[in-house]
Parts: C-alpha cells; sequence; structure tokens
C-alpha cells in the first residue's frame, strides 16, 4: 500500500532518532511537511550525548518527498511548546498529525529494583520526562488540531494494553509511564472524537534502533550477526516499520474505527499490508506470547507474519490476536498449528535471510536467557535483555 498525505502538516514530539525519526521520515515519504522536535542539534547536545541530530531528521524527511523543518524544543518547558505551536499556526494555519515521542528515560531506568531501592530522584524525573511532556504538547497542539477535522493524534509507547496489564515491565516508574501512556490516548479519544479527531497508543516491536544497534555492536547492514548473541533478535524492525504503520493510519479515511486503541506496528501491518523495509513483517507481540513466552528457539519464520486475505480484514479490522498454536498430545507446550507454518513459508523469504536461518534462525538451540527479554519497543530504548550480555566483538 501507498500512503498519500500530500499537504498535511505533522509535528513529530521527539524527533531525533528511534522512532520518532522512522515516524517523521515515512510521513514526508507520503508527501507531508513535518516539523521534527528535539534537544540535540548540530550545535547543543542534550544529555544523551549521541550523534543523531534534528537536522538530521530533517534532511531526511526532505529527502524522502516532503518537507522536513527542524526545531530544538524541550517539551518540558511550556513557553518553548506554546512557541512551537503558534509558529505552526502561523506557517501553516493547521496541524493535521500529532506524534507525540518523547521519552528520554534510558539513564533514568533501574530494571529490577522495587520502589524503595530504585532512585526516587530518577523515577520521578523520568515521570516528568515521558507524561508531563506528553500532556504539555497536547495542551498547545490539540486546540490547533481540532480547528479541522479529520487530526489524528499518536501517542507511543512499549507494549500493547493488553500485554501491559499483565507483564509487569520490570521497573515501577518505567511500568507506570508506558501503562499510563496508553490510557492517555483512552483520554484524548473521548476528548477529540466530538471534534471528528482519533487518538491511539502505537507500540512498535523489538526496534533496531541507533541505540539498540550500538547496544549489540552491529550496524543495520549487519544487523543478522546479532542473533548470535540475542537470538530472538531475528524479530526486530526497523524504526521505519512504525513509521509506515503511523503513515498508513493518518492516510486512512476511515481512522476513526481505531479511536481511543492500543495498536502496534505489526498489527496494523496485518490490516494495511506494509512491509518493513526489507520486506519482512515482523509481528514482535504476537511473537512473544507464542516463541518467547513459551520458552521456544527462535523462529526466523515468524518474522514473515501470517498474511491475512483481504477478506478477512474487511470482516475483522482490528488485528487479530488469537494464537495459532495447538497443543501437541501428550505435551503442554504449544506448536505452530500446520495452518500457521504454511502461512509463515507463504511469504517469499529475501536471500539475505539464509544466513540468519544458518546463524539464529529455526535450528539453534534454546536460549532461556534471552527467551525472557522484553522487546524494546521504544526508538532509542536499550534492551534490558541485551545489557545482560556483552555485545558481539568488532
Amino acid at each position: 500500500m501507498t500512503a498519500d498525505l500530500s499537504g498535511k502538516i505533522a509535528l513529530v514530539a521527539g524527533g531525533t532518532r528511534g522512532a520518532g525519526r522512522g515516524i517523521a521520515v515515512e510521513l514526508g515519504g507520503a508527501g507531508a511537511t513535518v516539523y521534527v522536535t528535539g534537544r540535540t542539534t548540530r550545535t547543543e547536545q542534550s544529555e544523551y550525548g549521541r550523534r543523531e541530530t534534528i537536522e538530521e531528521t530533517a534532511d531526511m524527511v526532505t529527502a524522502a518527498g516532503g518537507k522536513g523543518i527542524a526545531l530544538r524544543i524541550d517539551h518540558l518547558v511550556p513557553a518553548q511548546v506554546e512557541a512551537l505551536v503558534g509558529r505552526i499556526r502561523r506557517e501553516q494555519g493547521r496541524l493535521d498529525i500529532l506524534v507525540n515521542d518523547i521519552w528520554g528515560g534510558e539513564h533514568l531506568t533501574e530494571w529490577n529494583k522495587p520502589v524503595w531501592e530504585h532512585s526516587l530522584e530518577k523515577g520521578l524525573h523520568m515521570l516528568r520526562l515521558a507524561i508531563d511532556t506528553h500532556l504539555i504538547t497536547a495542551h498547545y497542539a490539540l486546540a490547533l488540531m481540532i480547528e479541522r477535522p479529520g487530526g489524528l493524534l499518536v501517542e507511543l509507547t512499549d507494549g500493547t494494553a493488553e500485554y501491559n496489564a499483565t507483564h509487569y515491565r520490570l521497573c515501577p516508574y518505567y511500568d507506570l509511564v508506558k501503562t499510563g501512556v496508553i490510557r492517555m490516548a483512552w483520554a484524548h479519544a473521548k476528548d477529540l472524537a466530538p471534534h471528528g479527531a482519533t487518538a491511539v497508543a502505537i507500540t512498535p516491536g523489538w526496534m533496531r534502533s541507533e541505540m539498540m544497534l550500538d547496544i549489540l555492536g552491529v550496524r543495520e547492514e549487519n544487523w543478522r550477526d546479532a542473533t548470535a548473541v540475542q537470538s530472538h533478535f531475528v524479530i526486530s524492525e526497523t524504526p521505519r516499520f512504525t513509521g509506515r504503520a503511523v503513515a498508513a493510519l493518518a492516510a486512512d479515511p476511515e481512522r476513526a474505527r481505531w479511536n481511543g486503541q492500543s495498536l502496534s506496528s505489526g498489527g496494523l501491518a496485518k490490516v494495511y499490508g506494509f512491509d518493513d523495509v526489507d520486506g519482512s513483517r515482523p509481528d514482535c507481540w504476537r511473537y512473544m506470547d507464542e516463541v518467547m513466552e513459551a520458552e521456544k528457539p527462535a523462529d526466523v519464520f515468524a518474522v514473515f507474519s501470517a498474511r491475512r486475505s483481504a477478506k478477512t480484514c474487511a470482516r475483522d479490522p482490528a488485528p487479530v490476536r488469537r494464537s495459532p498454536c495447538r497443543r501437541r498430545a501428550g505435551s503442554s507446550r504449544a506448536v505452530p498449528s500446520p495452518r500457521a507454518r504454511q502461512s509463515y513459508r507463504r511469504v517469499p523469504q529475501p536471500a539475505s535471510y539464509a544466513a540468519g536461518r544458518e546463524s539464529g534462525g529455526r535450528r539453534s538451540s534454546p536460549d532461556p536467557a534471552s527467551s525472557r527479554i522484553s522487546c524494546c519497543a521504544r526508538g532509542s530504548r536499550a534492551c534490558r535483555g541485551a545489557r545482560s550480555r556483552p555485545p558481539p566483538a568488532g
């Protein structure tokens, strides 16, 4: 599918790297004008101290076919956000898409520590960075967006509502942030519906963000080498996969059907029919249920999730959560049904996946440690599973 967002105005708040960058580029590729905000520029650094800048993201938006505009904004400062929205109003007179992807908590999270052991200062600052920023931005930006019907608000989070409802995210502050953002999208949906606008929460899967690739000691070109350390990295996706999900949603004239829902990149790919940049269609959260939670070996075929027929999608547009697994006689472990295995193989696989099958695919031995890792759904978040092991040499 090809999204057409020509003439649309978007604001990607938190677009320096990761999911924000991937979303900004795909919106630009669909023809939108994209305002990209962040705190790292070519002349100023945030506490991250990383090389990615908002100017680079804006240049990528323009190169993709849109118009990228980079602005350094601290979304914790209301006056800066108010000035940002004022500028968009003066220059464009409208705002069609708001993506709230502000985060900044990588260096604040202390995994596997209860609240009485976790740094209070870091925990409260995480809430400020990941909750207050979203509310401040929504306060000013949504007032402009509702002046025209059809607007879209996307709240980026980690994990679907279904997954987070039954899984503790290994840190009380992190858990609160990621479930809170989902609820925030639901609340905004109630307020936006009378104005003809839509709000959703979207989670990526395990993303090959810039920080994740650095942690694993690989680049996008050779990311499959990381499966030697983290075998389940076969299910990973690029930030642009989430970008394509947002672009498809923004271009859907019937997007109001999703209002208030918690969605995922892999789930939306089934509905809208888009693939990742390498031709794969990973569904991380389904994989979590059927492979990782069952402590099975990594399954490279699951990268190419079953594609539902157009007839099925028309009848049931929501992503299917039903597991295609059955239980083998005399065993308590679920195994993919013949139909599920066939559906994995139904999609042609790029030749480059052959190497992945040999080194980290279906034939690899079970890895209980990596099977319990949690997907890094955010653009620049470091996977705690990856942190537990040193990156590969080289």
